[in-house]
C-alpha cells in the first residue's frame, strides 16, 4: 500500500497565503472584546493623554516645575498604559492571559491612572506659568483624567450586570426538611 493513499481522504491541501479583508497585519487585531464605547473611551484615553504630554513637553521654562514634572511623568505613563491596555484587549496576547486577569488590571490601572492623572492636573493648575502650552496641558489632563474615570464606571456597571446575571434566584423550599427522603 503506497502512503499517498493512506494519507490522501484525511489531509486536505495546503491552502496557501490567506486573501481577503483579514489578511497580513490586520489579522492580528481584533475589535471585538469590548464594546464599542470603551473602545472609544481607550481611545480617547490614549489620545489625550498624548496629547498632555506634548503640550507639556513643548513649555520651555517653568518657576515652580514640581508640578510639571509630575504631570509630564503621570501623562507620559498615562500614555503608555492606556497603549499596553489596548494593545492587549485588540491582539492575540488576550487569548494568551486568563481574560479575568486582564479585566481586573485594566479595572485597577483605569482608576488609578484616573486619581492621579487628575491629581497632576490639580496640582499642575496651582503651580503653572499661565502660558498657553501649560493652559493646553492642564486642558487635556482633566479631560483625559475624566475619561480614565469615565471608563472605570463604564467598567463598574459592566461588572454589576455581570454579577446581577450570575445571581441565582431566590427559591424557598415549601416542604419540611425533616421529612424522610423515602416517604
Amino acid at each position: 500500500m503506497e502512503n499517498g493513499a493512506v494519507y490522501s481522504p484525511t489531509t486536505e491541501e495546503d491552502p496557501g497565503p490567506v486573501r481577503g479583508p483579514r489578511s497580513g497585519l490586520a489579522a492580528y487585531f481584533f475589535l471585538g472584546r469590548l464594546r464599542w464605547y470603551r473602545h472609544v473611551l481607550k481611545g480617547l484615553q490614549l489620545l489625550l493623554s498624548l496629547l498632555a504630554f506634548i503640550c507639556e513637553e513643548v513649555v520651555s521654562q517653568c518657576t515652580l516645575c514640581g508640578g510639571l514634572y509630575f504631570f509630564e511623568f503621570v501623562s507620559c505613563c498615562a500614555f503608555l498604559l492606556s497603549l499596553v491596555m489596548l494593545i492587549v484587549y485588540c491582539t492575540p496576547v488576550y487569548d494568551r492571559i486568563d481574560a479575568k486577569k486582564i479585566k481586573s488590571s485594566d479595572f485597577c490601572i483605569t482608576l488609578g491612572t484616573g486619581c492621579v492623572f487628575l491629581l497632576a492636573s490639580i496640582i499642575f493648575v496651582s503651580t503653572h506659568d499661565r502660558t498657553a502650552a501649560e493652559f493646553a496641558a492642564i486642558v487635556f489632563g482633566f479631560i483625559a483624567s475624566f475619561m480614565f474615570l469615565l471608563d472605570f464606571v463604564a467598567m463598574l456597571c459592566e461588572r454589576r450586570q455581570e454579577s446581577q446575571m450570575r445571581k441565582p434566584e431566590n427559591t424557598a423550599r415549601t416542604e419540611a426538611l425533616t421529612e424522610p427522603l423515602n416517604a
